[in-house]
């Protein structure tokens, strides 16, 4: 990082941490240049639209507090294991920088590569029925196995079971906090949320040391629907937090998705008046993202294959194809097909399907163009 970003990233750490400090009042200091400032007046920030307390806090942090300049994090973050994340940093989410107002300040812990991957997000009541509880868990592990990163908000019931599933894949998961990214909300979650800080990535906006409020409910359902290109709905009523999501992923021109239910279950009122009303498409399976998202699978694919090792793709060239990938293979001898066609032709499950093709792809029997077309080799 060149010397013109540190010192950005460091005056917007050191304003985002202050108290009551908005996402308007540190775009004014970064359009005014105040990084450029060796030190800060109360009249220069409150020129901007700082109170004058907090004018008054921001100077005496960079006077008492040095670390916030010359680190850019504090010894509560190191101590959490995380890292501070701002849109001048290498590893920001560029998905991100797409919305109106993207996060002045992330907190992440775990895998930060996740950050760079496509993900769809998987939102639900967090009291779901049998329907809720078997369908969530289904979808989140097909979407992890075919390389989609399942993200999605460590509450109770349907983002648990989501979470836990895709940690079943290669996409893994990520969970979005409404708390600072060292504190697990509901507190029964620690097991999960430990897990997921080893195998896949937590992240948080909102500065270690804050009391929950119900704000950062919102800020956590904005941040869930900004990092992925689309949105499922499993179950909720119609003003549960899940239909909040979905009205921030319909904002942000994400797709939307829901799944039907029957209509004399409350859990279904949701998902059911988002496809009634023509703002989300009807989910019943995987393959309904890829018909809409069709280079979505195909950077999944990527992403999947460059996780291999040249020794893994040796011996699995040298491995004998199983009767389904002959199949498969057979096929696109005649002529280039998707999977959307091979699935068709095959009734082979989404899941197994693309985990066949990956194989082919790494023993060199086929290979996939643009536009997510396979083709023999």
């Amino acid at each position: 990082m060149d010397h013109v970003n540190q010192a950005r990233r460091q005056m917007i750490i050191a304003l985002y941490e202050i108290p009551g400090i908005g996402w308007h009042a540190i775009d004014r200091a970064v359009r005014h240049a105040l990084w450029r400032k060796e030190r800060w007046t109360e009249e220069e920030l409150v020129a901007i639209g700082l109170k004058r307390a907090q004018a008054a806090k921001a100077v005496q942090l960079y006077e008492e507090q040095p670390w916030k300049l010359t680190r850019g994090e504090s010894p509560a973050v190191r101590a959490a294991e995380a890292v501070i994340l701002t849109p001048y940093d290498f590893n920001y989410p560029a998905i991100l920088k797409e919305i109106a107002q993207p996060p002045w300040v992330l907190y992440a812990r775990g895998r930060l590569e996740l950050l760079e991957r496509p993900s769809v997000a998987m939102v639900g009541t967090r009291i779901p029925t049998a329907y809720g509880r078997h369908t969530s868990a289904t979808i989140a592990q097909e979407l992890s196995s075919l390389g989609l990163t399942v993200v999605s908000g460590l509450a109770k019931g349907v983002d648990s079971i989501v979470h836990e599933s895709a940690l079943k894949g290669a996409g893994s998961t990520i969970a979005v906090l409404p708390t600072p990214i060292d504190t697990c909300y509901p507190p029964e979650n620690q097991s999960l949320y430990r897990r997921i800080a080893k195998e896949g990535l937590l992240v948080s906006e909102t500065p270690i040391g804050t009391k929950l409020h119900p704000g950062q409910f919102h800020q956590r359902n904005r941040i869930i629907a900004a990092l992925t290109r689309a949105t499922v709905v499993v179950e909720g009523a119609r003003k549960s937090g899940s239909l909040i999501t979905a009205k921030h992923a319909f904002e942000m021109d994400r797709e939307l998705f829901a799944l039907p239910g029957p209509i004399t279950s409350p859990k279904s009122e949701g998902p059911n008046e988002l496809i009634r009303e023509g703002r989300a498409r009807l989910f019943t399976e995987a393959g309904c993202i890829f018909e809409e998202l069709p280079w979505l699978l195909e950077q999944a694919n990527q992403h999947m294959i460059s996780a291999d090792t040249g020794a893994g793709r040796r011996v699995a060239s040298e491995a004998s194809i199983s009767p389904d990938e002959h199949k498969i293979v057979l096929l696109l001898r005649d002529q280039p097909l998707s999977i959307n066609d091979l699935h068709e032709l095959t009734s082979i499950p989404f899941g197994h399907l693309n985990a066949l093709l990956l194989n082919l792809c790494i023993k060199r029997k086929i290979e996939l163009q643009p536009g997510s077309i396979y083709i023999a080799l």
